[in-house]
């Protein structure tokens, strides 16, 4: 196993050091919920947002004793076993783009295997990166579907520690470039679930992701920190009614509620 890893850079947003493997956290080979169809999905170890509701919070810190070393070429001989059974691969995390080079190459190497060429490759990610990772990421990937955590900034901060300018700028050009596959809103009770703010996000998806599918994803305790458990899950009504408000906006056709 290589003992050198596709380290994520101090500088948020930027392009990590190319090195030839990635840090992972674990797989899943078979995932209905990461995408269209059955999908490979790679969730990658370091994320640069620190989110209250995290479901991977595990996922989030940038190496740890679970994570390990992988190289494209063993990923995509593993991939290659499960290809007939597939649609296509998802690379996650943690935050995918922070380990660019890494999802670049590998991306490059299974349009490139003939075993698995015909599977669509996607990015699931909190859209915190910068036009350079997005120039070495785009023209390998079929799409990228983008976690909206608050479309208002001090919101955004209180859920993840960050500033939603590099969301916003990375929304606005996948959609400009017809590379935006999903908008992800997960909504958390007493934080960004207040009738105003879906209004106001269900206007900006309409007016900079038209045409965009919209999955709104109601919080649920499973999985996260501590500091989160506090958060009351909606119930199914109220999920519904997220789901309604934002369908408003964006058109009842594009909005799935889960």
């Amino acid at each position: 196993m290589p003992d050198v890893t596709a380290v994520p850079s101090a500088v948020p947003g930027a392009v990590p050091t190319a090195v030839p493997s990635g840090l992972l956290a674990d797989v899943v080979r078979f995932s209905w919920v990461d995408g269209p169809g059955n999908r490979y999905v790679v969730f990658l170890q370091g994320c640069n947002l620190d989110c209250l509701a995290c479901h991977n919070p595990h996922t989030i810190p940038r190496a740890t004793p679970r994570a390990r070393a992988v190289t494209v070429e063993e990923t995509v001989a593993d991939i290659r076993t499960y290809a007939p059974f597939l649609s296509g691969i998802t690379v996650s995390g943690g935050e995918a783009t922070l380990q660019a080079p890494f999802v670049a190459a590998l991306f490059e190497a299974l349009r490139d295997d003939a075993a698995t060429s015909s599977l669509t490759r996607l990015v699931d990610s909190n859209g915190c990166a910068s036009d350079e990772v997005w120039d070495l990421l785009l023209p390998l990937s079929d799409g990228v579907m983008l976690d909206l955590k608050a479309l208002d900034v001090d919101v955004h901060r209180e859920l993840t520690g960050s500033d939603n300018t590099p969301v916003l700028r990375s929304m606005d050009r996948l959609a400009h470039e017809d590379k935006l596959t999903e908008v992800r809103l997960l909504v958390v009770p007493g934080h960004n679930d207040g009738e105003d703010r879906l209004r106001r996000t269900g206007d900006y998806l309409a007016t900079h992701a038209p045409g965009v599918p919209v999955k709104v994803i109601g919080f649920r305790p499973h999985g996260v920190r501590a500091a989160a458990r506090r958060v009351p899950a909606p119930t199914d009504d109220r999920r519904a009614e997220y789901g309604r408000r934002i369908a408003a906006r964006v058109g009842a056709e594009l909005v799935t509620v889960v």
